[in-house]
This record gives C-alpha cells, structure tokens and sequence, in this order.
C-alpha cells in the first residue's frame, strides 16, 4: 500500500466545521465559558455598527495568555477532548472558540496578555488568507495590536455602565458579521443585530450563567452594551406555591447524575400574560421554557423541551426538571461542540422516563386543578350558582354559568377539539332547560333517586379533589352538595366528618 497527502482545503473545512448549530447567542456563550475558565468575573459583550464590516468584541478579566498560550489556543484544535480537566472547566473539545468565532465571522482576532503584565500579543484567522495561502495564521504585528486595543477602548466608552477599574486581559474580536451583512437588507442589518443582541442574546446569557452570575462571592458580571444583565433563575424553588418532586441521584461512570423537578403554581398562567414575572424571561413563555434544563458544571448547557423522551404539551408548561452533571462524561453523553445538546444514555433512559411520569403526573394535576383555584382567588366574582338567570324579552333565561367550580374546572382541563364538543353540550341543555323549566325555579333540590346516583364514597372523593384543588370547604358546602341532593342536615357521618 502507498499514502498520499490528503490535506482539507482549509477554507471548506472552517466553513463546514464552523456550522455545528450555532446562533449568535450560543456562539457568544462559547467564549465566555473560555472566560469563566480564564478566571473571569468581568465580561464585556460591546458592538460597533457605525461602519460595515461591523466589530463586536468581547473581552474580560481573566487570567490572560502569554503569546505561546495564546498561539496554542487558537490551533485547530487546541487540546485534546479526552483531557482530563479541571471541575469548573467548561470546554470540552478544544476547538469552541474556533468553531464559535467562524460561525458568525470570516475575520477574527484575540488579543491577550497576562495578568499583570502590559504588553497584548495578537493573533487572527482570516477565511480569505485561508483560501488564498492555506494554513497560515495572522501574527499581529504591535501596530496593529495597539490599533485593535484602541478600538475596543473607544467602542467601550461610548457605551453607558461601564466596570469600574476594568482592565481585560483578553480581546476576542470579530470583523464583519456576515449573517447580518450578507443576508439582511441594508435598512434592516443594524435593527436586526441590536434585537438579536438586546432581547435573545442577553436572555439567554442571563439564563445560560445564572448561577455564577448568583454566586455570593466572586460573582460574575456580564455588561452588553449599555446593559448590565441580570441572572434569570428558572428554579424559583423559595417561592409561594412551588411543588418540589423528590431529587435522586445515581453514579455514572467517574461522576454522579443528579435529577430534581418543579411544578410551577397555577396561577403562573395568568400572571406571565399581563406582566414581566418571574416565571420566564421577557421574550418567552411558559410553554417555551417548559422541560429538561441540563446543568455542566453550573452552566446550562440545554433547556426547553423533553430531549424526545416525552412530547412538549401546554398540560405540561408548570413542569420543569433540573439535571446536574459534571464535565467527567462528556463523551458518554455525546455533548457537541456548540455545547447546545446531548444523548441520554441507554442505562439512564429508564431512569429518565420514570421521574419524569411522575412530574408530568404533578403538573397535569396542577394544571387541571387552576380552574377551581381561579373561581376561588376571584374576589370580584359574586354569582356562584349552577345557573346563571338573564333577563330577556320572553322572561328569565336560565345558561350553566361558567364560572361554577366544576364546569369552570372541566372546561380548563380540555383540548381544543374537546373544548368546541363542551360548547355544543352546554348550548344544549341551555336550550332544553329553558323548554322545560317552570315557574317554580327556586324549589330547592332533591336528591335524585336514579340508579346512576353517587355513593357516599364517590362523593367523598369528589370532595377531597375539589379541596386539594384549592376550593374551600364552605363552598363546597355551599354550591356543590346541594346540587347533588344532600342538605347539611342529611350529610352521612362520613361526609360531615370532612368538614370538620
């Protein structure tokens, strides 16, 4: 057998490497995990669209390189992904920056130099030089470094919250954002990157660091542009009405897989259509941040949705699960470059699957029960009979009214196909109701002796339900049991003992 060279044409290669699924905001998160592991409490996310090529630059306080180090990080890749790394070490493959930098760039550079020193070293890659000369990366000289460093310095004062006493130690720089400037029209280019900027990319890096960003010591601050972000917790676990489900853990290999779940309280619903809450970050809502949040060494590294072991449902958007793992199993759970996805392995699966049945069994109940706890919590409501009385030309029309617990609770709890089947059945006992009903409407009710009556033993789990679903005891007493022919003076002594 003989060999032949087969070199990748350089520029192929960086193009099809650099689509591993990233968006400006992953692309973003990539760098600063490059930052926290740097030792960086201080980031800085600034864009200049004055003048195309536009110039985003991210820089921070972390530890620096010297120009070896930084030569070395910027090869292709940098380190091997079976290193053995250190706990808080967020990389995984060696090629994040790489791969981020030329998914939304064809011009890079780093500048950096160590902590405590002075002198910046720079180094760039440049998909043109690439397809021109093949694999020669840029050596700034110290003209250009000084001239790059000056830039950034300019761009950052010209933007409001500065760090006090900021000095960065690393400048990652981006010329030209060619998803912007090549596929968006002029007019819309500069709109388009400051709302991609301001609302996607800041929650997401809120959401994405929220830990660090919480931490009480060494906490991390990120500022993008004039904002300063704040940490967005999806595990508001102190608040009223949370439903923890019982955490496990289980040994995995060299490291420990932790699983704990939340279900939301109901009245999140209602409260995330009128109002910025707690519940979900500005630009989302509770459907889209319900589901599977994996923790790599306190980083998020996938959130929203059931990573297809369930199909996201609006029954389901109280229901939130927090898996924890560290940066020891990477290999074992496929984690790709971009940081932005997993496998769950085969002898996990099982596990997976039955914490999940019993989540998804706490949030359907939660969700189902929101109708009654409503009815309850609405003080203004004041007509809390079956039937509602409207008068019309013709006298008094009698129409279920909605807003009774148990139709109320019923009509919550239905899909959209069944919701229209409901309004059919309702119209028509409106109409037939009002065909039979006589003059004697306000007879009071007697139970009804049919074959199809409730037990006693029904009836108390009718009401053990309507109690765990939040409605109180004296209107039960009141709307529901009369309507189902018990008076208080004929309640079995079983059923009299649960309102005691």
């Amino acid at each position: 057998m003989r060999f032949e060279k087969a070199n990748p044409n350089p520029e192929y290669l960086i193009k099809s490497i650099a689509e591993q699924g990233y968006s400006l905001e992953t692309a973003l998160a990539d760098l600063i995990d490059n930052s926290i592991s740097a030792g960086a409490n201080k980031i800085e996310i600034l864009i200049s669209t004055e003048d195309e090529p536009f110039t985003l630059y991210l820089a921070d306080n972390g530890k620096g390189m010297s120009e070896s180090r930084l030569r070395q990080s910027m090869e292709f890749p940098s380190e091997s992904p079976e290193t053995t790394r250190a706990g808080e070490d967020l990389g995984r493959f060696g090629l994040g920056m790489k791969t981020a930098s030329f998914s939304q760039t064809r011009y890079f550079s780093v500048f950096s130099k160590e902590k405590g020193t002075q002198k910046y070293a720079g180094r760039t890659w440049d998909v043109e030089r690439l397809k021109e000369k093949g694999w020669q990366m840029g050596v700034n000289s110290p003209e250009e470094v000084e001239s790059s460093i000056k830039g950034y310095q300019k761009v950052s004062e010209s933007f409001l919250k500065p760090f006090e006493g900021f000095e960065p130690n690393t400048i990652v720089q981006w010329r030209g954002l060619y998803k912007f400037e090549n596929y968006i029209e002029d007019a819309a280019r500069k709109e388009a990157l400051q709302a991609q900027l301001n609302e996607t990319t800041c929650e997401h890096l809120s959401l994405v660091f929220h830990r660090f960003m919480e931490r009480k010591t060494d906490a991390l601050e990120i500022r993008v542009n004039n904002k300063r972000l704040k940490p967005f917790n999806p595990f508001p676990v102190r608040e009223k009405g949370i439903r923890k489900i019982a955490p496990k853990q289980k040994s995995f290999r060299s490291d420990h897989i932790k699983i704990d779940g939340i279900v939301l309280p109901s009245r999140c619903i209602d409260e995330v259509k009128h109002s910025q809450t707690i519940w979900t970050t500005k630009h989302r809502g509770l459907f889209d941040m319900e589901g599977i949040y994996v923790y790599r060494a306190d980083r998020i590294i996938l959130f929203g949705g059931w990573n297809g072991l369930i199909r996201k449902a609006p029954r389901l958007q109280l229901a939130r699960m927090r898996v924890e793992v560290g940066n020891g199993v990477d290999h074992l759970l496929h984690l790709n470059v971009a940081k932005s996805q997993i496998v769950i392995p085969h002898d996990l699966r099982s596990g997976f699957e039955s914490y999940i049945i019993d989540l998804k069994t706490e949030a359907e109940r939660e969700f189902y029960n929101r109708g009654i706890r409503r009815f309850n919590e609405d003080k203004q409501t004041e007509n809390r009979e079956l039937f509602s009385r409207t008068p019309s030309n013709k006298g008094i029309r009698l129409e279920l009214n909605h807003d009774f617990p148990l139709i109320c609770a019923l009509e919550s709890a239905l899909g959209e196909s069944e919701k229209l089947q409901f309004k059919a059945l309702i119209r028509m006992i409106n109409t037939t109701v009002n065909k039979i009903k006589q003059t004697h409407e306000d007879t009071p009710c007697v139970k009804a002796d049919s074959p199809n009556s409730f037990t006693n033993e029904e009836i108390k789990n009718l009401i053990r339900q309507l109690i765990e679903g939040g409605m109180s005891k004296s209107e039960i007493r009141r709307s529901i049991l009369p309507l189902l022919g018990h008076t208080p003076e004929s309640y079995p002594e079983d059923i009299a003992a649960l309102f005691n």
